[in-house]
């Protein structure tokens, strides 16, 4: 979906395709028949943006083959669908039973995250639409935050000066500009905007605007950040906004009552990690890893009931402290609040939103909603079909679409 800015630039919505688990071409291609144009058609929309996640072995494929890129851009076109925005965050495995910390590997202290983002980024210069001359990828924030150490900073500081002069080059050759956003992620390196501005600014800093940030409104909101201060660091820093992904987190107010950790708890599952965060009454933020560490569950626990008319057995004592709100990584759909005692960060999306597009020109031109858990909410939330996906993912872009028009953005055919 493209919208025209007031100031006359265009500003590109998608949809990421991490929600659709495909490892091989074949199944981006799948992805493209079943999940995307039926999406697009749902909107009423002639062309459709899709924020393409492309795993490690497709990823490859595509490269070794010239012809199967022209294929997977003819099935583009013929399917109304433009990529302006990759996610290299994930490498391989996003689809599995159980992804946890396993999704921050290989790191950028690993030459595979190098060899693939540049794959990524050669790709990218080929799927672009003939009249956009610039490309956006979000990858991972340097790394997990163990092991991680100040020659790992180095390896890893190394790898992005080298990928930035791989696109120097690729510009040269193509014609095309792509720029990669670390992604800022609870329990990472660079776990916010803070981290982002430390580690691109400065001595050291990779001597290219090609590399800046990602900015995921989930993760903003875990780490309970304001959007406007957050901004304003990474511009007065020189820091670009690459991209954003629209994503809103989970939000409990009051975590000292057992009937808000209860249901909390029905959000505790295998495959994510759910990083969850608090900030006391002194504005300290701290937090654990997941979700069950903080509500002081086994790892991993079983679905919570008490059987037949039998009453759900007693939740242990919380690992955070409960005197302030409870934040939790994990994408919920942006259209449907969660059922009370919980809520959405969806507020915080709309403030970010309004500081990205809403001001005299566009702090970043490439939005993405990236609601990649839908198969990991309570069995009772979940779509139950393709159809019911598309209609849940179609209703999201329809929420973005509103608050970009309130903005002031007209929607382009």
């Amino acid at each position: 979906m493209r919208f025209r800015h007031p100031d006359g630039s265009t500003v590109h919505l998608a949809y990421c395709t991490n929600v659709h688990p495909a490892e091989t071409l074949d199944g981006v291609l799948r992805q493209l028949r079943e999940h995307c144009e039926p999406v697009r058609r749902r909107l009423g929309r002639d062309r459709l943006g899709i924020g393409l996640w492309l795993a490690r072995d497709a990823a490859r494929a595509l490269v070794a083959d010239p012809a199967a890129l022209r294929t997977l851009r003819s099935e583009l076109d013929r399917r109304g669908l433009e990529v302006v925005t990759l996610n290299g965050f994930p490498y391989a495995g996003f689809g599995a039973e159980r992804v946890k910390y396993r999704v921050y590997r290989p790191d950028w202290t690993e030459p595979e995250r190098l060899g693939h983002t540049t794959d990524l980024a050669r790709l990218l210069a080929g799927l672009l639409p003939d009249d956009e001359p610039e490309g956006t990828i979000s990858t991972l924030p340097l790394a997990w935050r163990t092991p991680y150490n100040a020659a790992s900073e180095r390896t890893a500081r190394r790898a992005l000066t080298l990928l930035a002069q791989r696109l120097d080059a690729l510009q040269d050759l193509t014609g095309t500009s792509i720029r990669i956003g670390l992604e800022p992620e609870p329990g990472c390196t660079v776990a916010t905007t803070a981290d982002a501005v430390t580690a691109l600014s400065g001595r050291g800093r990779p001597p290219s605007h090609r590399i800046g940030v990602c900015v995921d409104t989930c993760h903003l909101a875990t780490e309970f950040e304001e959007p406007g201060p957050a901004l304003d660091a990474l511009t007065g820093a020189g820091i670009p906004v690459v991209k954003a992904q629209l994503s809103a987190a989970l939000h409990a107010e009051n975590p000292g009552r057992e009937d808000v950790r209860a249901a909390l708890a029905a959000f505790a599952e295998p495959r994510f990690l759910h990083q969850t965060r608090t900030r006391t009454r002194a504005g300290e933020v701290t937090g654990t890893d997941d979700l069950d560490e903080a509500l002081g569950l086994p790892a991993d626990p079983p679905a919570r009931s008490g059987g037949a008319g039998g009453p759900a057995p007693a939740l242990p004592a919380p690992a955070l402290p409960t005197t302030g709100p409870w934040r939790v990584h994990l994408h919920v759909p942006l259209h449907a609040a969660p059922l009370p005692p919980l809520t959405s960060t969806l507020p915080v999306l709309r403030d970010t939103l309004t500081r990205l597009v809403g001001g005299p020109a566009p702090l970043t031109r490439h939005l993405e909603v990236e609601t990649y858990t839908w198969q990991a909410l309570p069995p009772e939330l979940r779509p139950r079909s393709r159809a019911r996906l598309a209609e849940g993912i179609a209703a999201e872009l329809c929420l973005v679409r509103d608050l970009l028009t309130d903005l002031g953005l007209k929607e382009l055919p």
